[in-house]
Formats: structure tokens, sequence, C-alpha cells
């Protein structure tokens, strides 16, 4: 069974009472990657939203001559998969590794879109981190693109 205090760690659960918790807590499946294992590859179908609980993935593409673009190192209470489950895609965009041995919480595709009619308002919450991480997200690459414009 997972543990409410492991679910409290997650960023996209931060705002979920536990009674909440509860709920979701009973929707949530628990994978285990070691060290080194691809946990899906760029254009593999979309299972739904993962969430770190222990270790760290990396998040790249193949660039079209094959060198590796590595685009995030996620650690414990960051998630992944997200924007895809949002825009309703059916393959993955990039590639995600275990860096060290890794378990991921998994809130399938379904149940996230089932929330929106059982439970609009723990949906709420959950766009809601969504959006902030987003905006984190972005305001930190435009910062990354006017510093590499100002060098340049």
């Amino acid at each position: 069974m997972i543990n409410i205090a492991d679910l409290k760690k997650q960023i996209l659960l931060k705002e979920l009472d536990d009674e909440e918790l509860l709920m979701i807590r009973e929707k949530i499946t628990v994978g285990s990657y070691p060290k080194g294992t691809l946990i899906f590859k760029e254009g593999a179908p979309i299972k739904g939203i993962h969430l770190v609980k222990d270790g760290k993935v990396e998040i790249s593409k193949s660039t079209p001559d094959g060198w590796k673009q590595t685009l995030a190192i996620l650690n414990e209470g960051h998630f992944f998969g997200e924007l895809s489950v949002i825009e309703d895609k059916k393959a993955h965009g990039a590639n995600v590794s275990a860096v060290e041995n890794t378990e991921l919480f998994l809130l399938k595709t379904e149940t996230f879109k089932s929330l929106e009619d059982s439970h609009p308002q723990v949906m709420y919450k959950i766009v809601k981190a969504i959006a902030r991480v987003a905006s984190k997200n972005i305001h930190s690459m435009n910062e990354k693109l006017v510093n590499l414009l100002i060098s340049y």
C-alpha cells in the first residue's frame, strides 16, 4: 500500500488534503526501475503522468545525427508526462531513463481524465500545480534565452 506521507512529497499532489490523497492513493500504481533502465522511449504509447517517488530520471531526445540531448534531470517529488496527457497525445515526445534506482508513481491517463467528472476540486488542484511548474519552467527558459541573446 502506498504511504500517504510519500504522496504528500509530490509537487503535483501538494495541495491535496488527506481525504483527497486517500482517494488518489487507490488510483496510483508504483513501478521500480533499476539504474540505467529505459522507462520509455520517444514514440512509445502514453500511459499517464509519472511522479518520482525515489531516485532520479533523465529526460532526453535523440538528435537526427544520433546524439543524445538531455532536456532535464528530475528527482524525488517531480513529475513528467503531464503535457502529453493534457494535450491528448498518443505517443511520448522524449526518452526517459533511470539515472539511479528509481521508483515512480503512475497516475494513468484514464484516471486523470475521470477526475474531471468525479472529483473536479481535486482536478483543479492538480492542474493548478501543473500550471505552476509550467510557468516556472517558462520563466527559466526565457531567462536562459535572454542571457544567450545578450552574450551573442
